[in-house]
């Protein structure tokens, strides 16, 4: 990497020399793309180039482009939508907001726009830099890096990580003052194959004294509205993006734990048609209190990372396949899809029940569950030595072993629970009770896990009750300083331990939306009474869990839920036990689980009870191996379960032989025998497609210009079919 050095005027002869070596866009307007990449994920390689008069720096994968002006200041002038042609940006701002000592300040940008309504090139010469604002020195390029290590398992080998892009940082100095010094760099990825940025803000102080960074925002976007109205309407529709950051908390979807994309109102936008300029088309990402954390001198401090995902269609269940390709890119240990059991005790002799059975019909792990007795807080060398002990069992039969732990939503005592800054006394929090991963109790649970991991070899930790976002007025909690840090110093607390444990190769299973931070999966959907109700309203209640979950997550993300013993309630009709008693139920939960490529907690003492059992579990854990590949691919949602008609999900995946597997369901009492349409678009298939019942009759059937294939299906009564679809020219 080459850093470089830029006048506040204009471009200096260092900073011209060493941009010879940044190649010339083609074009001049960035071409559209031609390919579908959902369908073609390749060749569609982020680059960095320069504008023909060496004023602009380009970021383009074929997908989207971003660019740059450098003089007289950096500031991002385009940002645009190669798979539509569109524009995405109508406005220059400074690329961040930084706040020091209680003063505002711009990170670059450029002044004397005259219309934010729309931006025209011509424009560009004659804005100016603000001299308020920190102004660019130069910039480094290089390859994209990773964000944290990452032991990989569970055939996740051929994921990529990190992702495959390129890298651009632009680097500010602090106007003359109190912060000279003080130096702003602000980094950007732009990957291959994806509509994808990632933008996050190191700050480096060299001032000669402690600077304090009261807040910030990390970016800050004036985009095209995708709402225009004139009054002040109930609902505002955004601009076509996903925006997310790893700042996150709580919450088992993705709008849940989002708390730091804000859509705000544009003051200097005067000519959009809403009479009270409340349009809300100017993009904060910012944390919502803090960070407030002071910076010592030759100290750093790094933000979040912004990741804004741009759409290429409103359809729902395109955006749906654009979102999960989001998350397999970013965070490719979501596709991390164990075979799991929780198994009900940690008795020594239950849990080697437990793992000779999963090591019999092939599962492959075991986690030891809510009310089990595992304490991975007992600090005793005897009993991290049973769990060695128990560890290395497992793992001699290829059995993973982990187990499971209660973190925020508990009361520990006064001294150490979150403190409600309202009342200045505990209580109020988000789940009630919970105590501050800063007071002297969190620092000690944390010390406690890292340990007892270390010494036991845990291959996996369930942490229930993570960091929910809960705010502390303490002042005496060692860890932070009192509120407006008090959520920084708990996130950091509960991701820095989450990185450490990927770089382990500890699996985890967190119930809020951890994905960018480490986690491999959450509830697919998550009403744990339902599972108290009578075992055949179970079953459809489940799919549509699945049905549900999958729109925003892959099948791999959630896990489902299989009461083998009572769970919350509900006696002998709720419950599996004694399972060969209630066979045809269980096997209505694996052959729709595993059908979905969905995990579940099959939680209890045992897997199979008879031979009969274990043949039953062992079919379809071996159906679901068979079919692996297709089954944790993307899914097409064919129709949503209702107890009225069938109901049924499509696996696609464009780069497999078998490229297609439809499940179909039947919840009525007599057959199902009718003409319906498969969407094998995203098969990648084209003209035809050889479709394979599960009795194995194999039909040549001829698609149309939608790549759809009428086929007549036959289900029996509460039963299933599955049509595989692969091409018949392989």
């Amino acid at each position: 990497m080459s850093i470089l050095t830029s006048t506040f005027s204009g471009l200096s002869a260092a900073l011209a020399n060493q941009l010879d070596n940044i190649p010339v866009t083609s074009t001049k307007t960035p071409a559209a793309a031609t390919e579908d990449w959902l369908l073609h994920p390749s060749g569609k390689i982020a680059h960095l180039t320069k504008s023909a008069n060496g004023k602009e720096l380009m970021l383009s994968n074929g997908l989207i482009q971003r660019s740059w002006r450098i003089t007289p200041d950096a500031a991002t002038v385009s940002f645009d939508n190669l798979m539509t042609g569109s524009s995405i940006l109508r406005g220059v701002k400074p690329e961040a907001i930084l706040e020091f000592d209680g003063r505002k300040y711009g990170i670059g940008g450029l002044d004397g726009q005259p219309d934010y309504a729309y931006l025209r090139p011509e424009w560009l010469d004659a804005m100016t830099a603000n001299p308020n604002s920190f102004h660019f020195t130069g910039f480094e390029t290089g390859p994209t890096l990773e964000r944290f290590a990452w032991k990989r398992k569970f055939g996740t080998n051929k994921l990529a990580w990190p992702p495959a892009g390129t890298a651009l940082t632009l680097k500010f100095e602090a106007p003359a003052g109190d912060l000279k010094g003080v130096t702003v760099q602000i980094h950007y990825e732009m990957f291959d194959n994806i509509p994808l940025i990632t933008k996050w803000i190191t700050i480096r102080n060299d001032s000669g004294r402690p600077v304090r960074l009261n807040t910030f925002i990390n970016e800050l976007l004036a985009l095209v509205e995708y709402d225009s109205n004139v009054e002040r309407p109930g609902h505002w529709e955004h601009p076509d993006m996903l925006v997310e950051s790893d700042y996150e908390f709580i919450g088992m979807d993705p709008n849940s734990a989002n708390k730091t994309t804000f859509w705000e109102p544009d003051p200097q936008y005067t000519t959009q048609v809403n009479y009270r300029l409340e349009t809300p088309c100017l993009l904060h990402s910012k944390p919502p209190i803090g960070p407030n954390q002071l910076i010592p001198d030759k100290g750093t401090f790094e933000t979040f990372r912004t990741h804004e995902l741009v759409y290429d269609s409103s359809d729902r269940e395109r955006k749906s396949l654009e979102t999960r390709r989001f998350y397999r890119t970013i965070a490719p240990w979501v596709a991390e899809n164990p075979i799991l059991m929780h198994a009900r005790s940690a008795d020594p002799k239950a849990v080697r029940l437990a793992i000779d059975q999963c090591a019999e019909v092939g599962f492959e792990m075991v986690i030891l569950s809510f009310g089990s007795g595992f304490d991975i807080e007992n600090t005793d060398p005897a009993y991290r030595d049973q769990i060695k002990d128990l560890v290395a069992y497992a793992n001699s039969k290829n059995i993973e072993l982990g187990g499971y732990s209660l973190l925020a939503s508990r009361r520990v005592d006064d001294e150490n629970d979150a403190i409600n800054p309202k009342t200045g006394k505990h209580g109020d929090a988000i789940f009630g009770e919970s105590p501050c991963l800063c007071s002297k109790w969190g620092e000690g649970y944390f010390t406690k896990l890292y340990s007892f991991i270390q010494e036991t070899g845990l291959g996996i930790l369930e942490h229930d009750g993570s960091y929910p976002g809960d705010v502390c007025a303490s002042t005496v909690h060692p860890g932070h300083e009192g509120l407006e840090d008090s959520q920084w110093k708990q996130w950091k607390k509960i991701t820095d331990f989450y990185h450490w444990c990927r770089g382990r190769g500890v699996y985890l299973n967190v119930p809020d939306w951890y994905f960018l931070s480490g986690s491999s999966k959450t509830g697919m959907g998550y009403r744990e009474v339902n599972w108290s109700l009578p075992r055949e309203r179970q079953i459809i209640l489940a799919r549509q869990n699945i049905f549900d979950g999958t729109w925003s997550k892959t099948p791999s993300m959630g896990w489902m839920f299989v009461p083998l013993v009572e769970y919350q309630g509900g006696g002998d009709s709720a419950t599996l036990e004694p399972l060969h008693e209630h066979l045809e139920y269980y096997e209505k939960h694996l052959m729709q689980n595993f059908m979905a490529g969905v995990q579940a907690c099959y939680r209890g003492p045992r897997l199979f009870d008879t031979d009969n059992t274990k043949a039953v579990v062992k079919k379809w854990v071996d159906f679901y191996k068979k079919h692996r590949a297709i089954l944790e691919s993307d899914v097409i949602h064919l129709r949503r379960p209702d107890g009225r008609d069938y109901d049924g999900l499509l696996h696609v995946n464009s780069t497999l032989g078998e490229s297609g597997l439809a499940i179909l369901y039947n919840p009525l009492h007599e057959t199902i025998k009718k003409t319906i349409t498969l969407p094998l678009y995203y098969t990648g298939l084209k003209d035809s497609a050889l479709i394979q019942t599960d009795s194995g009759k194999i039909q040549h059937i001829k698609l149309n210009n939608r790549g759809e294939a009428v086929v007549t299906i036959t289900i029996p009564p509460l039963g299933y079919t599955y049509l595989t679809v692969k091409n018949p020219k392989v």
